[in-house]
């Protein structure tokens, strides 16, 4: 394929359907803590999170740690860190990191997860074209989602935030986590692709020098594909079912 020897998929909204759940779950914690954080002097009651326009700006793609991190910065709210084994609330950093999980992970049990009907047939054209597969996510949950959709054995390589959390890896938009794929790959970026949904993972390929950067926007938004341009897709595609062809057609 023009020198590309391998792709790294981001897991959610690219390979799973859980971005939905994730956004719902930010809200929920979001919204949840925002009376808690506003002044009592305050007046007009705080906005709500917006699980569209903010969800894709400032959480989408980060572990819960930086998402927090920017959505507090966003909207100029002070929290001190705390410390990981802060339980779920509203107090700290480390505490609405943790009532995100705890809500994000009660949806999993009750919802499970679903795999997107274009995953397993464009794997399984890049294997029959020799081409590695690693899948990336900044979510710990990533390693038991794509096992219990029996996707697991379908790449060569995964990274995901248990292994960031043992790395100490930064998280999207820094490279560190596709950087990491490729080298378990046995690949260098020069000769890898990233497929991503999220700004910031589109940012990290981007960033990490990789051949080729595509961006998946799966509900066909024309904002969404500038934005995943600006952001420094080279390519944005509606699903995988166009991507081998696309990888195919990738300039030298």
């Amino acid at each position: 394929m023009n020198g590309l020897r391998a792709v790294v998929f981001d897991t959610d909204g690219v390979l799973l359907a859980t971005a939905d759940r994730h956004a719902a779950a930010w809200k929920e914690t979001f919204d949840g803590c925002l009376g808690e954080w506003q002044s009592p002097h305050a007046g007009a009651r705080p906005r709500p999170f917006d699980a569209v326009r903010e969800y894709r700006d400032l959480v989408d793609g980060r572990s819960r740690l930086d998402g927090v991190r920017a959505f507090l910065a966003a909207r100029h709210i002070a929290l001190p860190p705390g410390t990981p084994e802060d339980p779920p609330g509203c107090a700290t950093l480390h505490a609405v990191a943790a009532r995100k999980e705890e809500i994000f992970s009660a949806m999993l049990r009750t919802d499970g997860v679903r795999t997107f009907d274009d995953v397993r047939p464009a794997l399984r054209e890049l294997r029959e074209s020799s081409i590695r597969c690693a899948a990336v996510s900044a979510s710990r949950h990533a390693r038991s989602l794509l096992a219990s959709a029996d996707l697991i054995g379908c790449f060569d390589a995964l990274v995901d935030g248990q292994d960031a959390a043992a790395l100490a890896l930064p998280g999207k938009p820094d490279p560190a986590l596709f950087l990491e794929a490729a080298d378990r790959l046995g690949v260098t970026p020069a000769h890898t692709a990233v497929v991503e949904d999220a700004l910031a993972g589109v940012e990290a390929g981007h960033r990490g020098g990789f051949r080729l950067v595509v961006g998946l926007n799966r509900e066909a938004d024309p904002r969404m594909t500038d934005a995943l341009g600006a952001h420094g897709a080279q390519l944005v595609l509606p699903d995988l079912g166009g991507l081998p062809a696309a990888l195919e057609g990738d300039p030298p």
